[in-house]
């Protein structure tokens, strides 16, 4: 960064301390004559207590070295010892107190000049100048590390929101404690909605809001045209409508604008502070890199929702269009992606039938990544071929777990499968290490089908499928962990809320489905697959 050359001779605000009425009359004059406003003391404890007025701080105090109540070296070393005063700088002055020692002692007792009286006018001035640049250099030097360690802040918060509303909050609170000032910030939604947060107060409740910038949606606003060069840059745009500003920032004179954006087709970020806010050339090189930041953060977010939702319309186009009609069951399901901040996952469901019965399924792929669903096509799709092929459900989970390890080594699914005959009342479970699937009596009994066998991708042996006898009117229900597993909570307790709750329901498939998210809502953390099957009475041969 560069700063604009400062030549420092601004006027300052200087206290001068001295019991010598004439000493400080002259002291006074010069300076008040070279442009300077000048507050008097007599003595060290009034030069105290004007130095305990923080929105009237001196930028220099001149202090004489005798006074009547407290030596000069002692005011000194109050204003140092004082972290509101440590950085006003002090010039020691003597007509009496000129030695080399007395000098030395000034300065290691904390002045930051020492001038010996007589002092002609010009010695006084630039002794004045050159402490005054020196000390505006460093706070200058001073604010910028601040203002680059809030900037610093504000990027990291930037590239952590999980959503536009939280991006463009944090882009409104960087903003604001940067400069310490009102501040606006702009932006349009992936979804399309525009969205502008502000730290003034609402007219509506009369509050203020600082530290918790109000995001508010606006009606589709964008002021400049789409085809834009990316970066950002301050827009100086006379008639550029801004909404939502409050009166002393209506006049685009009194304001200054930032746009950004990281793409040229993309609708712009803006960031309005007051004009006087933005000073310097680093504040505008901060404010657009803050603008930038911003812009590129809500491209990752743009850029992360249009992946996800094509992730997603990839994963559904891997699950069935649509189930099977036999008289032999009714067949409800639902399936929920997991949360928008989530990548998408593996779960699935199957149900097709075939000569031997009806063969229903729900699986889970490990992981949650495109990569996981790609996996979970695959298993799906063989599954259905397998099962199409007439083999019984074990020598399904057999070939699957031979086609896993063979094409996509390293890869772990659980995958429950079950046939329900059409000839007879029996099911055949064969289950790799999912969720046992619950059984519900037409008396409202639950029981969980808890014979497993390991996972798919394991290269192991899969036991034979377990036989049940299941009366019509039986509901069996088939879900994969997202409908049950929560953090901190034990499975067997979740596992025992779902048959309660079935075991209350009516039995009927859509109803269970209804009911289940309806009572035990997902946390959106995971993929949801739910299979609900109502068996009906075997057909005569």
């Amino acid at each position: 960064m560069t700063q604009r050359p400062d030549k420092d001779h601004r006027p300052a605000h200087i206290l001068v301390v001295d019991d010598d009425p004439t000493n400080r009359y002259v002291m006074a004059t010069t300076l008040r004559r070279a442009g300077h406003e000048v507050t008097e003391a007599e003595d060290g404890t009034r030069a105290l207590e004007l130095l305990d007025r923080p929105d009237r701080l001196p930028e220099i105090a001149i202090v004489d070295v005798q006074l009547p109540d407290m030596t000069g070296f002692e005011v000194c070393e109050h204003i140092k010892g004082n972290p509101a005063t440590a950085a006003v700088p002090v010039i020691n002055i003597s007509a009496s107190a000129i030695t080399v020692n007395d000098r030395a002692q000034g300065l290691y007792r904390g002045a930051d000049a020492y001038l010996v009286e007589p002092t002609a006018p010009d010695e006084l001035l630039a002794t004045v100048t050159a402490t005054l640049r020196y000390t505006r250099a460093r706070r200058r030097a001073e604010l910028l590390a601040e203002r680059l360690h809030l900037l610093n802040r504000a990027t990291v918060a930037l590239y952590s929101a999980t959503d536009a509303h939280e991006l463009v909050r944090v882009t409104a609170q960087g903003a604001a404690a940067i400069f310490r000032c009102e501040v606006a910030a702009v932006l349009t939604t992936p979804q399309g909605t525009t969205l502008v947060a502000h730290t003034w107060h609402d007219e509506a409740d009369g509050t203020a809001h600082p530290a918790e910038p109000q995001v508010h949606p606006i009606p589709v606003w964008n002021p400049l045209p789409r085809r834009e060069q990316i970066g950002a840059r301050v827009v100086r745009t006379a008639h550029l409508a801004l909404p939502c500003l409050p009166p002393g920032l209506e006049d685009p004179a009194r304001r200054r604008t930032v746009v950004g954006r990281a793409k040229p087709e993309r609708p712009p970020v803006f960031i309005v502070t007051p004009a006087d806010a933005v000073t310097t050339a680093d504040d505008d090189e901060l404010l657009t890199q803050l603008t930038q930041a911003a812009a590129l953060a809500l491209e990752a977010l743009r850029s992360y929702s249009e992946e996800h939702a094509l992730a997603l319309t990839l994963q559904r186009s891997f699950l069935p269009e649509s189930l099977p009609e036999t008289a032999r069951a009714d067949l409800a399901v639902r399936y929920l992606p997991a949360s928008e901040h989530t990548e998408i996952g593996g779960d699935f469901y199957e149900a097709i039938s075939t000569p031997a019965g009806l063969v229903v399924a729900v699986g889970d792929v490990a992981g949650h990544s495109l990569d996981a669903a790609m996996v979970m096509g695959q298993v799906r799709h063989a599954l259905r071929a397998y099962a199409a092929e007439g083999h019984p459900p074990e020598v399904v989970l057999s070939r699957l777990d031979h086609l896993l390890t063979a094409v996509e080594p390293g890869a772990t699914v659980t995958l429950c499968v079950m046939l329900i005959e059409f000839g007879s009342d029996t099911l055949h479970v064969a289950n790799a290490g999912h969720l046992p699937p619950l059984l519900r009596d037409p008396d409202g009994t639950t029981s969980y089908v808890t014979e497993h066998g390991p996972l798919l991708g394991l290269g192991l042996t899969h036991p034979p499928a377990r036989r049940i006898t299941a009366a019509p009117g039986t509901l069996v229900l088939l879900v994969t962990d997202g409908l049950v597993e929560r953090r901190h909570e034990d499975l067997q307790r979740s596992l025992d809320a779902l048959a309660a709750v079935v075991g209350e329901t009516s039995g009927d498939p859509e109803e269970t489905c209804a009911e289940l998210l309806d009572r035990l809502p997902p946390d959106g953390r995971d993929d949801v697959a739910l299979l609900a099957v109502r068996l009906n009475p075997v057909l005569p041969a």
